[in-house]
């Protein structure tokens, strides 16, 4: 069914209200305890809005996850799926450099825009529908999951088992510009890198022993300086030595890796496990695959879901554009299955992944309005 989306009743001070609870719950991705909790209120306030949940254990080492559903006579048909993540970049104590804080329209806190404003107006919407007495077409459900911002080495299985059973996929990251949605992801893929050297006294006997740091930070250089149109390369997460009169034996880092095309990141693969360099010795240039995500090339069904959205927009009255983004998201796996998916449907804002991260309050009511207006026509 068609409705005027400008009567949803979404009012974002009420809506920042609730936000502020997820924001100042700090949940980094490598924090379980910290992801469990936030999983933890998740569940609560859908289950307080209706949804019927299920608390999902996480990966081993990773938090726990959550699955929703809104009461519909179609339970059980497929339906539309909302995705998102609970899990942030940023580490315990960030709210003492990134504090919640109002100014204006503009609202600051860690995870605000990445991804919890965005996950609070999903929520949101679904709920000021019932409050209308819209029913939906189709039945809604809700996937939170735990790990994306690590490449979601563990919940993949889960987003794919998940989204195959629906119709149409919603992803509420953030709006990557004020006025557009994402209909398509570049393909990325994560490496480790291990330099291994050999150990010696870095005073008395320092030419006796090989630097994994040295190593480490010569193949940096020529890893990045791959770099090109089709193909990034970027190195980070850098550790090495322990103590600073010992020639360091180990040295680790990772890099990400980023492009266009799928056959591109492929090649991209061969170049850089090529610096795979192994002595018999045990020294040496270790390389190793970690986790990818598939390109997302927009589908049919994506581009139909897109000038839906255009049109909703529309009467809410902003104009919406398209684009495809690096940034990866869990969309990428259900845009390469095929299904039709719609991301960036979350808030406006920027600096995300900063101490400056950051979202347009008012973009709460408007991006849940448009995630509205789509739940009451898909299906119909």
């Amino acid at each position: 069914m068609t409705i005027d989306v400008n009567t949803v009743p979404l009012d974002p001070e009420v809506m920042l209200t609730g936000l502020k609870r997820w924001v100042e719950l700090e949940s980094p991705t490598y924090d379980k305890p910290s992801v469990d909790r936030m999983t933890a209120m998740a569940a609560e306030d859908m289950e307080a809005m209706g949804f019927n949940v299920e608390v999902i254990p996480g990966p081993e080492g990773l938090g726990d996850c959550a699955k929703a559903s809104f009461p519909h006579p179609k339970a059980g048909e497929p339906g539309v799926l909302i995705m998102g993540h609970l899990d942030t970049v940023h580490p315990l104590g960030t709210l003492e450099k990134l504090p919640f804080r109002r100014e204006g329209n503009i609202c600051w806190g860690p995870g605000i825009c990445d991804m919890k404003g965005g996950n609070y107006a999903a929520i949101s919407a679904i709920k000021a529908l019932a409050d209308m007495g819209v029913e939906t077409p189709l039945p809604v459900h809700v996937l939170l999951t735990s790990d994306e911002e690590i490449g979601t080495p563990g919940t993949r299985a889960l987003i794919e088992a998940e989204a195959a059973k629906h119709k149409y996929i919603l992803v509420p990251e953030p709006a990557w510009g004020r006025n557009t949605v994402v209909t398509g992801r570049y393909a990325i893929a994560r490496y480790h890198l291990t330099a291994m050297g050999r150990p010696s006294h870095a005073g008395a006997a320092l030419k006796a022993g090989q630097s994994a740091v040295k190593m480490m930070a010569r193949q940096l250089l020529a890893i990045e300086d791959m770099t090109d149109d089709d193909c990034t390369f970027s190195v980070s997460v850098v550790h090495g030595g322990q103590w600073v009169n010992c020639v360091p034996t180990i040295c680790r880092a990772e890099c990400l890796s980023m492009a266009k095309r799928q056959e591109d990141l492929d090649r991209g693969t061969e170049r850089i496990l090529a610096f795979d360099k192994r002595e018999a010795d045990g020294t040496g240039f270790f390389v190793e695959k970690s986790v990818v995500r598939p390109v997302w090339e927009a589908s049919e069904g994506t581009m139909d879901l897109f000038e839906r959205a255009k049109r909703i927009a529309g009467t809410i009255g902003f104009p919406l554009a398209n684009a495809s983004e690096g940034g990866g998201s869990d969309g990428n796996f259900t845009g390469a299955m095929g299904l039709p998916t719609l991301d960036g449907l979350g808030v406006v804002g920027a600096d995300v992944h900063t101490l400056n991260e950051h979202i347009e309050v008012d973009s709460l009511a408007s991006r849940g309005r448009l995630i509205a207006g789509l739940l009451a026509e898909l299906g119909a």
